[in-house]
């Protein structure tokens, strides 16, 4: 038997997704490397906006057209979408078998048995985080063989008035830090070199624990394993982006001087009416201060555009914010409504064209900011970690071939080199910048 897992959204789904492959390898499947070939085919959705969830739909409707021509087909669907909608899943697509929710992940071996026995569609969504503790210590089928991203925190409490998070994920709860500490050493042994710690809200980990043990300390720890050569953490929420964080950041030479730190919006009022907890002044001194400390930081964000209530002139605060800060790189959204979330409901929805034109005036200021950025690192000396050869199948040791890489401060490199090379570090010249990457030589 073979399946297929097809991944939506963020990079809580991608590493969902690893670990359902994780599990379905260890309950005897083979993984199929499209949907053609495969005998049950799982849908991992993202709800957190409207472009992804339309994108889930659109491929689970072409899948209805597969199953048509193969009728021992079996589909599953699994994710934000699922643990919102559940059962109403079935309305749009009468050809599932399988929905479950986010809390469900550990039950998936257990469930696909269960819909291939009864040959009846199986619907499980809990509501409650009783089980929280059980998605973790399966078996992971990483994408990567170099870097890892490793889950210490999940849910939210902060009730953004445009975020569906908390109402498909839950509250905020935190994995003990002896579980992390271990999972991280093992990937240390495995030969892996850098980790990314994943949650909702990294900064606030450590809430609920009985321990006192909190973010800045977590990263201390992590520092300390031997074999790990760089850390990540993503995403922080600026109200919990604290100066000990700072401070741990400085101390500890693997954690790598790139964050990704979401503003959102330049405007006080609109970071109101989202609920943002943060005026524009404040997010402006974290990053003063994180700056001062660490000069060699760079730091990413997310920005929604046409949130409802904003005019021009909140508009034109979100710009100089971008051009106050100097972003790295930016993700920038359409504000989209999402059901549960507050704002929906919001007076003053902005009209599209409004939304796509502000959309296009933010994107070319910040595809000219980043030019910039990578342009003055045109002649400097880049450690890179060297993650994959670009054309697979090229790895043979020894062999010359394309390679990709990134830089402490997330930058992707493109160079030549030996095949040997994947997972060591290498200093290499920059030569040649582009908008959203780099391209050098080895320095021998």
């Amino acid at each position: 038997m073979k399946a297929y897992v097809k991944t939506f959204g963020c990079q809580m789904n991608e590493h969902d997704s690893e670990r359902m492959r994780g599990m379905l390898l260890k309950a005897g499947y083979t993984l199929a490397f499209d949907e053609k070939e495969a005998d049950f085919i799982l849908i991992n959705t993202c709800s957190i906006r409207q472009k992804a969830e339309q994108k889930a739909f659109s491929y689970l409707g072409r899948l209805g057209i597969c199953k048509e021509k193969r009728p021992g087909l079996r589909i599953g669907v699994c994710g934000c979408i699922a643990q919102r909608e559940g059962r109403r899943i079935v309305r749009r697509a009468p050809h599932v078998d399988l929905i479950f929710g986010t809390k469900n992940v550990h039950r998936l071996p257990r469930l696909i048995e269960k819909m291939w026995k009864a040959q009846n569609r199986v619907i499980e969504i809990y509501d409650d985080d009783s089980a929280r503790w059980q998605q973790f210590g399966c078996e992971i089928d990483r994408d990567k063989q170099v870097s890892a991203w490793v889950t210490i925190m999940q849910g939210c409490d902060n009730y953004c008035t445009y975020c569906v998070v908390p109402y498909v994920r839950g509250g905020e709860w935190s994995r003990p830090p002896e579980e992390i500490i271990t999972e991280i050493s093992d990937l240390a042994g495995r030969g892996y070199k850098e980790i990314t710690l994943l949650g909702h809200n990294v900064n606030s980990y450590g809430r609920g624990l009985s321990q006192d043990f909190d973010f800045p300390r977590l990263i201390r720890s992590v520092d300390k394993i031997a074999g790990i050569e760089r850390i990540r953490f993503t995403t922080s929420h600026p109200k919990d982006f604290s100066e000990e964080l700072v401070e741990a950041i400085a101390d500890c030479p693997k954690v790598c001087e790139h964050i990704h730190l979401p503003f959102q919006s330049g405007s006080d009022k609109i970071l109101r009416s989202m609920n943002r907890k943060y005026t524009v002044a404040e997010y402006l001194h974290k990053v003063k201060m994180l700056r001062a400390k660490i000069p060699e930081a760079v730091v990413t964000s997310d920005v929604i555009v046409g949130f409802p209530g904003e005019d021009d002139d909140d508009f034109q605060q979100t710009l100089q914010v971008v051009e106050s800060v100097q972003f790295e790189g930016l993700f920038t959204f359409l504000y989209s409504v999402r059901p549960q979330a507050a704002a929906g409901n919001f007076p003053q929805q902005i009209p599209n064209n409004i939304k796509q034109k502000r959309f296009e005036t933010l994107l070319e200021i910040q595809n000219r900011i980043t030019s910039e950025r990578n342009m003055a690192l045109l002649g400097t000396q880049q450690e890179v970690l060297v993650e994959e050869a670009v054309e697979k199948g090229e790895e043979e040791s020894g062999r010359e071939v394309l390679l990709r890489g990134r830089t402490r401060l997330n930058k992707v490199v493109a160079f030549t080199g030996s095949a040997d090379y994947i997972g060591k570090l290498r200093r290499v010249e920059i030569n040649k910048a582009n908008r959203f990457d780099l391209e050098g030589a080895i320095i021998p």
